[in-house]
């Protein structure tokens, strides 16, 4: 109980955060952070690659997803009912707002496995520890992935020590606007 109560007073601290930045500071941070991703060899040999679609104070993907829609294939996640799938992205035109207002494809769900996914978070650690939202969906799909995991935050949402629950999966990289840790 009191990880769990750990957890919920850290999601209350980020989202003040999050909350406190200037939208410009935001798309320029995420601007830096997808720059050092589109740096890495990782992301440079993959031909397919799971994103996701930014919700309100996470690292911006959008201007991302579309640049490169055209040289990888791009899958997006959906949610259906408590699991988590990654569908064909087939640009603006074919999203429609999923799960929690979030914008998914409209293709068919033909899963595909990606060589590379970068994952959201409300926070990581140093450790490559993730914290997300709580619903367990990225860590319920991931436990049964073996391909690259990136997280993707602000330098603000890297915090010392998170508290983790056997069921939470590790990242095998973090970039933030100031570095990529490993």
């Amino acid at each position: 109980m009191e990880l769990r109560h750990s957890k919920r007073l850290l999601r209350e601290e980020m989202a003040l955060l999050r909350k406190g930045q200037a939208a410009d500071t935001l798309h320029d941070l995420s601007q830096r952070i997808l720059d050092r991703l589109e740096s890495l060899d990782l992301f440079r040999r993959a031909s397919c690659v799971a994103l996701y679609h930014a919700i309100g104070g996470e690292v911006q993907t959008g201007m991302f997803i579309d640049k490169w829609q055209g040289e990888k294939r791009i899958l997006l996640p959906v949610v259906d009912g408590e699991e988590l799938h990654f569908v064909p992205y087939g640009g603006k035109e074919n999203l429609n707002p999923g799960a929690y207002n979030i914008p998914e494809p409209l293709q068919p769900r033909t899963e595909e496995t990606p060589e590379l996914i970068i994952v959201p978070g409300v926070a990581f650690d140093r450790s490559l520890n993730r914290m997300g939202r709580g619903k367990g969906y990225y860590d319920r799909f991931l436990q049964h992935l073996t391909v690259p995991r990136i997280g993707l935050c602000f330098a603000f949402q890297l915090v010392e020590r998170l508290p983790v629950e056997p069921f939470d999966v590790r990242m095998d990289m973090v970039i933030t606007e100031h570095e990529i840790i490993t």
